[in-house]
């Protein structure tokens, strides 16, 4: 059996990492054909172009469709052996289907802990260097959030920017005001905020007027340069898109809670974007169970039969993915619950075809 296992084991790998390679290299000839203005405009060199953005993208692009590619191998490799009546042969010598499944699940794993380090680890590295090139020669990725910009820095702490410069980095009409309960008790004001490169959330505004109110007493003071910390950073005042690209699953985590604490809008893409790298692994488990269950059974078909089933699988998969990703972030659906929707939708399916597959 030991046999068996390694053949079917090369195989699935095999073939996934070939069907990968050519995936990404018509996806990056596609990208280079529409982006090949851009690059030229904006005189981006060619080694840049090559090793900063392209070679780059390989890990996103191979995480982006690892489940779906390992589906299809599993679909590919599976139905060629049922058509040369492979698997009518393992089974009939004794071998339990199940114990069949076990070099299917081997590879799977391997697929499923790479899909894992790449999206939670990896990508946010390269990722790095990519956006950094698309922002110098592609598109800008960091938005001016317009005039009149109010933060929630913490409970009852509230930051006020009438405008912010993202390229010097400075904002102007600044105050920062504390609460107790209703009670304002706390008043900063500067006509120019300015960030001290020396610390993410060191900043210093001039010139300033402080207050502090206890009752009805008050104490006014006002000079120049105010230097303090604040749990404020340069892109709380701005947008920059999609920036949890750039965070590993710790940081992005801290990042949460960190705009939770803060009242920060659009919490919920976070939250869905992390519990999406959870359940990417569990879905290439998932996929290749339905895959080997589907077509380990010979049919009329063939190959052509399988592999245009296991096309209309793998893109209802994607529509699902979408669906309730758009719930989950409109505020209708739990993050988690939008990103295992799809995976508990599809289990219950692969459980449903293991039961009817040849035994």
């Amino acid at each position: 059996m030991r046999k068996i296992d390694a053949y079917i084991f090369k195989k699935y790998i095999g073939t996934f990492f070939f069907a990968i390679s050519m995936l990404i290299l018509v996806v990056i000839i596609f990208d280079l054909s529409e982006n090949i203005d851009s690059f030229l405009k904006h005189n981006a060199p060619w080694k840049r172009v090559v090793v900063n953005y392209y070679v780059m993208s390989i890990p996103y692009y191979i995480n982006l469709f690892i489940h779906l590619f390992a589906f299809i191998a599993v679909v590919f490799f599976t139905s060629k052996m049922a058509a040369r009546t492979e698997i009518v042969a393992i089974l009939s010598s004794g071998i339990s289907f199940w114990r069949f499944l076990v070099p299917y699940m081997m590879a799977a794993l391997v697929i499923a802990l790479m899909s894992l380090y790449f999206g939670n680890f990896l990508i946010p590295k390269t990722n790095e260097i990519r956006r950094q090139f698309k922002n110098e020669y592609m598109e800008k990725l960091s938005q001016s959030a317009g005039r009149n910009v109010h933060v929630q820095i913490a409970k009852d702490e509230f930051v006020y920017v009438e405008s912010y410069n993202i390229a010097k980095e400075y904002g102007f009409k600044f105050s920062w005001e504390k609460y107790d309960g209703s009670k304002l008790i706390y008043k900063a004001m500067g006509d120019v905020l300015y960030h001290d490169t020396l610390a993410p959330n060191s900043w210093y505004f001039d010139p300033y007027a402080v207050r502090y109110i206890d009752g009805i007493d008050e104490q006014l003071t006002k000079g120049r340069n105010y230097d303090t910390i604040i749990n404020l950073y340069p892109t709380d005042l701005y947008k920059l898109k999609e920036d949890f690209e750039e965070m590993n699953f710790f940081e992005l985590r801290d990042h949460i809670e960190s705009m939770k604490e803060k009242g920060s809008e659009g919490v919920k893409a976070y939250e869905v974007e992390m519990h999406t790298r959870m359940s990417a692994p569990a879905a290439v488990i998932i996929l290749t169970l339905i895959g080997a269950a589907l077509s380990s059974r010979k049919v009329r078909g063939g190959i052509g039969m399988h592999i245009g089933i296991g096309i209309a699988i793998a893109f209802s998969y994607i529509l699902f993915m979408q669906v309730s990703k758009t719930f989950a972030i409109s505020g209708s659906l739990s993050p988690m619950l939008a990103a295992w929707i799809p995976n508990l939708i599809f289990c219950v399916l692969g459980i449903f075809l293991l039961k009817r597959a040849p035994k």
